[in-house]
């Protein structure tokens, strides 16, 4: 029994990890399906971070247009629809059909197919040949950092840092006083106010742009609400305590639904 109990407390003990749970797995739960049950309370954007995944795939996966209302009850897709056999042998069928058509108008097949064949196979060549990525398809950090200059979300030392394929380091950890400002870190729109993810507490989550949203963990006391605007600098919670009962926020900023280097966004100190 002594040893169940030092077990117990060892355990926990052990650094906070958003992801032993798999972020909240424990409320957020596909179905055998791939699909997820929308719960009162919940908002696009909490379901895609929960899940790791980007906001604009889940909303175009369920077909869901501005203002990405979405209702309890609701079934969610959470991965890409697969496509499907029938999919596939209609496409192959329809580019077979193409090549038919064209080549039958003629009544003379035999002569004029031999002549039409080399004749479309030299010229075309330029047409066909795949025109070069777009530019804006190119997305860097100072593209997506939106009109406002980054700034840090509450002053105090670093206690962890961001960690590339690291579950459990996918921001930063920012020390300090419990109750002390914690500002927003560009202007943006609250997108998430609440506490339904599992091993985040008191969360905020903010959009900057179509690709950029930043997150604020363990507050004490959320001050702003969803879908309120907010300016860079503008105070937005207090922080609070992780469940080690050490007061400091938890930072991370996401990139398409991907956890980028906080480090990489913010000034120097």
């Amino acid at each position: 029994m002594v040893l169940l109990l030092l077990g117990g407390l060892l355990a926990g003990c052990s650094g906070w990890n958003p992801e032993n749970d798999r972020a909240g797995a424990n409320q957020y739960q596909k179905t055998p399906d791939g699909y997820y049950r929308v719960r009162r309370g919940d908002t696009l954007y909490g379901i895609a971070f929960g899940f790791g995944v980007d906001w604009k795939s889940v909303a175009a996966w369920n077909g869901i247009r501005a203002p990405y209302t979405i209702y309890p009850d609701q079934q969610l897709r959470m991965s890409p629809p697969a496509r499907s056999s029938r999919q596939k042998s209609a496409g192959a069928g329809s580019s077979s059909n193409t090549t038919v058509v064209k080549a039958a108008p003629s009544k003379s097949s035999s002569s004029k197919t031999v002549d039409y064949t080399p004749e479309k196979s030299t010229r075309p060549v330029a047409k066909t040949t795949p025109a070069p990525e777009p530019a804006l398809k190119t997305t860097t950090a100072a593209q997506t950092s939106g009109p406002e200059k980054w700034l840090w979300p509450v002053e105090g030392r670093i206690i962890s840092n961001f960690k590339t394929n690291d579950p459990s380091r996918k921001g930063i950890d920012i020390g300090g006083k419990e109750g002390q400002p914690v500002v927003a870190s560009a202007g943006g729109e609250v997108v998430y106010s609440g506490s339904g993810l599992i091993g985040y507490g008191e969360l905020i989550i903010i959009k900057h742009n179509e690709q950029l949203l930043s997150a604020y963990a363990h507050n004490r006391k959320r001050l702003v609400k969803e879908g309120q605007k907010v300016s860079g600098g503008e105070r937005i919670a207090e922080m609070g305590k992780n469940d080690r009962s050490q007061a400091m926020l938890h930072f991370e900023i996401r990139l398409n639904g991907t956890p980028q280097d906080p480090l990489k966004y913010l000034p120097g100190r």
